[in-house]
């Protein structure tokens, strides 16, 4: 699939360049006419290509002047999972000028790095199914208005892999990189209620690298090392969401030296511990989870993780949206 992967990402990369006529002349080169996009929240279903352009394409445009796309991973691997199929993952950034509202959110006027994780589904060599994440409560932090008043780790951009090779890979072995990622996943489902741990995350034998890197969405923010990453997401996770069950994905793939995981939804929990600043409600919950890794030396050396956070807080009774847009 290499030419393929390559003639998908210049279209993505080229498709918000120049004028509406060629924005849309490019969907219809990349996008299939029955393609169907599902945005996480407040987006939704997309179906049809001018669904796909009105609603999603032309409001990124509208607001973010001088948009560009800037990818930071972006592989292909055969889906292991049951649905089959051809899958291209990316994260990547829409990068412009925020100077109008998107879907609700107020501007800021000033530079904005929208960061997105995308799955898509290839047949026919375009582009049928998508799955799409974007961490719009980061568009409001960027634009000073941080819905959770702060984050539990290191606020910031999600920067590309440390080797700087994360777009369309060359060397590697994707099913290796896979197989380390999914062995994680096993052993990571279950855990001790009282320290939080699973067995063979760390030491010698362990799944991740000792200077492991995290990079999580807005809210949680970025860690390092297991120790970090315990501290900034996993305990607090776990203390407001005890019986959380995950790992249902959808698509799992591997390429060179990364993998790609996601779930729509993941995870299913109960909310019964505060979370974000927001007290338990007894809910039951889902949360769209998408996964990214570099692996190196048999080892997970980076993950980079969107959630759907939107749509997890709208489960919980909060408008994340109206809630930035009361701060001034």
């Amino acid at each position: 699939m290499p030419d393929l992967q390559q003639k998908i990402h210049d279209l993505l990369n080229t498709l918000l360049r120049g004028d509406d006529a060629t924005m849309r002349r490019r969907c219809a080169q990349v996008l299939h006419p029955d393609c169907a996009f599902e945005m996480s929240h407040p987006l939704g279903r997309l179906d049809g290509i001018d669904a796909i352009a009105e609603g999603f394409y032309a409001p990124l445009r509208a607001a973010l002047r001088h948009v560009y796309r800037r990818d930071e991973i972006f592989i292909t691997g055969m889906n292991r999972r049951a649905e089959g199929g051809q899958w291209i993952a990316a994260v990547t950034h829409y990068v412009g000028t925020f100077d109008a509202a998107f879907f609700g959110i107020k501007p800021s006027g000033r530079l904005a790095f929208l960061r997105a994780g995308e799955f898509y589904r290839v047949e026919d060599r375009r582009i049928t199914q998508a799955r799409i994440i974007l961490d719009l409560p980061d568009l409001m932090r960027q634009a000073g208005r941080d819905p959770f008043g702060g984050q539990l780790g290191l606020e910031g951009l999600f920067p590309g892999p440390a080797t700087h090779d994360g777009v369309l890979p060359q060397t590697g072995d994707g099913g290796a990189s896979l197989d380390l990622v999914e062995a994680m996943l096993g052993d990571l489902h279950v855990y001790d209620p009282a320290t939080g741990g699973s067995k063979g995350q760390t030491g010698a034998d362990g799944y991740w690298a000792e200077d492991m890197m995290w990079y999580g969405p807005c809210g949680i923010g970025s860690n390092y090392r297991w120790e970090g990453f315990v501290k900034d997401h996993r305990a607090p996770f776990l203390a407001a969401f005890p019986d959380r069950k995950g790992g249902n994905h959808y698509c799992r793939i591997g390429d060179g030296n990364f993998a790609a995981v996601s779930g729509w939804p993941s995870m299913t929990m109960t909310h019964r511990g505060p979370y974000l600043g927001v007290a338990p409600t007894g809910r039951d919950l889902t949360l769209r989870v998408m996964d990214f890794y570099r692996c190196a030396g048999g080892k997970i050396a980076e993950n980079w993780v969107l959630l759907d956070y939107m749509d997890l807080m709208r489960q919980m009774g909060v408008d994340l949206t109206a809630r930035s847009n009361a701060l001034e």
